[in-house]
């Protein structure tokens, strides 16, 4: 045995021990099975890619000794993959026992088994267990397992001890499973995981590595953008739209897709979760191969408590997400805001601050582009609402039909457009 083979497995015992300190949990780390890959192998080169995106919208309280097999769905597939979890919003130090990212089986999405053979101990820095500092993100070391486009992966993290309260995404419109005793992160048949939840914990990000993308899309925006009044487990919100729309084109330009929604959140103000301002650093420019942003915001702006009654506050702020998006070379689609009348916080008023916002977005040259989702889905006999085939009942969100028609407004050359940005 060579000096330098010791020397790392010394160092890998160190880490280990530093991070894995009860009897048990040493006991469950010597149990895992040994077809559980424990460390990356292979060539990592190449433009790592975004292929999944949540946003953490808030927190709640930790699930101490449990697992939780997080169900995530891929926009673009890679030979490699590589795991963001958060504590961006905790208040102590989260301690991850164990991480593993899977397949799911195909057909099963309320399933927790995985595919045979696909489960893979995700790593950091060579270790299977971290601790992530309060208000950091933390991505995983390169996960040696091919990644299918328009899949679902199982994401599992295992939380040994109570590290306070838990970054999540509170609406994911999918069912995610716990299992609420031991680390059962390299569970095949997801037999232990007995209770479902509807929120993801902790994952807020999926890259892929070797993808012919060309490069990826954040959808920036509200409870639209993350779904409301689609169906559950079915991937029919009009980013999963969008990203299938992508995928008709040829591969090396279709990029991929990542869903930066947040049900009830704001331009100006934080409310459910951060602001789009604030938040635009960790859920836009530090993603993978961000080329383009797609901006539906400010409905909760105009209707919400305090309501903003200035169409040029939001056109200002609108104006301030471009100039920093331009300073990465990202462009920005700006979408209108859709109708809303019927709505219990609907008024004359703020319809007129609706209307006049979307009339800056229209002509006043704030974006590259211009979605207009407005007059795709409007009711055209009542401007003021959506028409009835897309509206779900709440006269705000939007049918499974109202998400495709919305994703059918986007223009697809200026999403993969290589023309460089303007400054406004």
């Amino acid at each position: 045995m060579t000096r330098a083979i010791i020397f790392r497995r010394l160092l890998v015992f160190l880490v280990t021990a530093l991070v894995v300190t009860s009897p048990s949990e040493i006991a469950e780390a010597r149990s895992t099975p040994a077809r559980v890959a424990s460390k990356p192998t292979g060539t990592w080169t190449g433009a790592w890619t975004g292929t999944w995106e949540a946003a953490a919208s808030g927190t709640v309280p930790a699930l101490p000794g449990a697992s939780i097999r997080n169900v995530v769905h891929t926009s673009v597939g890679g030979r490699a993959a590589r795991v963001r979890l958060s504590n961006r919003l905790g208040t102590r130090p989260l301690r991850l026992g164990s991480v593993a990212l899977a397949l799911q089986r195909p057909g099963e999405p309320r399933s927790p088994r995985a595919v045979e053979g696909s489960v893979r101990a995700v790593t950091f820095a060579g270790a299977r267990s971290v601790t992530v500092p309060v208000g950091r993100d933390l991505v995983s070391d390169p996960v040696a397992l091919p990644v299918p486009a328009d899949a679902n992966l199982l994401v599992s993290v295992h939380t040994p001890a109570d590290s306070g309260p838990a970054t999540y995404h509170r609406s994911a419109l999918q069912a995610n499973f716990i299992a609420p005793r031991g680390d059962r992160t390299a569970e095949e048949s997801g037999a232990a995981y007995t209770t479902t939840v509807d929120s993801w914990y902790y994952v807020t990000g999926v890259d892929v590595l070797g993808s012919s993308a060309a490069g990826s899309v954040v959808a920036l925006g509200d409870s639209i953008t993350d779904g409301t009044g689609s169906s559950p487990d079915a991937n029919h919100r009009w980013p999963d739209r969008l990203a299938a729309r992508l995928r008709g084109l040829p591969a090396h330009r279709g990029p991929g897709v990542l869903n930066a929604g947040i049900a009830g959140n704001r331009v100006l103000l934080d409310d459910r979760g951060p602001s789009a301002l604030t938040r635009l650093d960790t859920d836009v420019f530090s993603r993978a191969g961000v080329r383009t942003m797609i901006v539906l915001e400010g409905i909760n702006d105009i209707k919400g408590t305090p309501e903003q009654k200035d169409p040029r506050a939001l056109e200002n702020a609108y104006r301030l997400v471009v100039r920093r998006a331009h300073a990465r070379g990202i462009r920005v689609i700006g979408a209108t805001i859709t109708p809303y009348g019927g709505h219990v916080a609907y008024t004359p008023a703020r319809e007129a601050v609706r209307q006049a916002v979307n009339a800056a977005i229209r002509t006043h040259r704030i974006f590259d582009g211009v979605a207009d989702f407005d007059a795709t889905v409007r009711d055209p006999a009542r401007p003021s609402r959506i028409l009835p085939a897309y509206d779900p009942g709440d006269h705000l969100h939007f049918n499974d039909a109202g998400m495709r028609a919305l994703a059918d407004a986007v223009d697809l050359p200026s999403l993969v457009s290589k023309t460089s940005t303007r400054r406004p």
